[in-house]
Parts: structure tokens; sequence; C-alpha cells
């Protein structure tokens, strides 16, 4: 496994901590395979039986690396769909604790969107600033974050970019609970743990309930947002101008 993904078991909790921090652990190319397969991994593991997601300090994940993709052009984008890192977390069969410690971002919050709950450090900040930095989501915020938030929150979160703080994102239904960022792993593996106290089959019967019944909804949502976004392609040559100024506009939070 990269160094740009630390994993460590404890007990039958498997945790993955994306380590970037340099680059508010963005999905560089490295970071993208090593992410997807250590969820793969994780999964097709009979050992674990819950896994908690976070990233190294001072954020969870800042979504796509805009460096990168205006560099690469089309092949940063078809690594993103060779190895969906960010499709991986809601496609896992195994249960998914986000511990978010920090920015979360675009495509960093499409991640903690399709992990099973999540718990955010005070810290915590969260933020769609896709529109503003001038590209469409493709991982799957408009599909989970209205199921999440409500339509309105939704609406207002991906057309304005604002950030939402750790309170707000719990009072809004974001996150399940907010701790001291000290407490935040230990919090996140209590709870995981607690997941798998339950009968190994049960659990999965249970999860599969869930992203089976709400797959009519999410997977039409999932199949227009993507098909937008494909036919919508930025120009990459602007992502970077583009990323320093919402970068400066939200340089406390980041």
């Amino acid at each position: 496994m990269s160094e740009t993904v630390l994993v460590a078991d404890v007990g039958s909790v498997r945790i993955l901590t994306m380590n970037r921090p340099e680059a508010r652990n963005a999905l560089g190319g490295e970071l993208i395979s090593a992410l997807y397969t250590g969820l793969v991994d994780s999964d097709s593991d009979p050992e674990v039986r819950a896994v908690v997601l976070t990233g190294v300090d001072p954020a969870f994940c800042a979504g796509v690396d805009l460096k990168q993709a205006a560099r690469e052009g089309e092949a940063y984008f078809r690594r993103h769909r060779e190895e969906p890192c960010v499709q991986q977390v809601a496609r896992m069969t195994t249960p998914v604790i986000g511990a978010i410690n920090g920015a979360t971002f675009t495509g960093g919050l499409e991640i903690a969107l399709g992990c099973d709950f999540l718990v955010a450090s005070e810290r915590a900040v969260f933020a769609d600033t896709h529109a503003r930095v001038g590209v469409l989501p493709g991982g799957g915020m408009t599909a989970r974050l209205p199921g999440v938030v409500g339509q309105a929150w939704a609406r207002r979160m991906s057309f304005t970019g604002e950030v939402i703080g750790a309170a707000e994102a719990l009072r809004i239904g974001l996150v399940t609970e907010v701790v001291a960022h000290d407490a935040l792993l230990d919090r996140a593996i209590e709870l995981a743990t607690a997941v798998t106290e339950v009968p190994h089959e049960t659990m999965r019967t249970m999860k599969r309930i869930y992203r089976e019944g709400g797959e009519p909804t999410i997977g039409a949502a999932l199949a227009v947002e993507q098909a937008i976004s494909e036919a919508h392609r930025p120009d990459l040559g602007m992502l970077e101008d583009r990323r320093r100024a919402v970068t400066a506009r939200n340089r406390d939070q980041l």
C-alpha cells in the first residue's frame, strides 16, 4: 500500500487515512490509486468488519487535485474512471464511518457522502466548490447531498460554495456528532467497534437493504449527474486560476 494511504487495524476495524497533508489530501494520481486499492482490499478481507475513513490533518480531503488535472488533462480524469475511489466508498459492502477531521471540500465531500455516516471534529468544515472552481460534480454530489441535508440546503451549498462549520453541519444533518478534535479517531473507532459487534451477515444484509433500497433514486440521479458533467467538461487551462481564487476566498478554512 502506498504511503499516501495509511492502513491500521484495531480489532476488526480497518482505519484508512489519506496522507497527503501538503496538498490537503487532494486526490492526486497516487492517492486515487491507493485509496481505491485500500477500499477494495478492505471490502474483500473477511477479518475487516468496519472501516473508518479519515485524513491526516489539517484536512479530510480537498477533492480533485486541480493542479494535476490542469497539467495532465484527460489522463487525470481517466484515472478517476479506471480507479473510482470516490464511488467505491459508496459501493462498499462493509460499513464505512467517516471521521471528518478538517476541511472537506468538493470531491472530498463526495467521498464523505459515500460513507454510511459521519462523525466530525470541531475543526471540520464542508463546502461544495464545484461551481466556483468551474467544474461540474461527477462523484455523486447532486445524487447524495439532497438525501442527507434536503434539497434546499444541497442547492444552497452547491450554488454558493459557502463553507459550513461543524456545528451547522450537525444542525442540518450532514454529520451525526461533533466531538473534540483530539477525541475524533477514538470516537469513530468506538462506533465502528459497535458495528462489528452485530453478527456479520446481519450487518452486511442490513447495509445491502439501505444501499439497494436507495439505488432507484440515487442511481438515476448519479447517471444524470455524470452524463451532464461529461458533456460540459471545463477548460482545463482555467482550473488553476479558479482554484487559486477559491483557495484565497476560503484560506482560513483550508
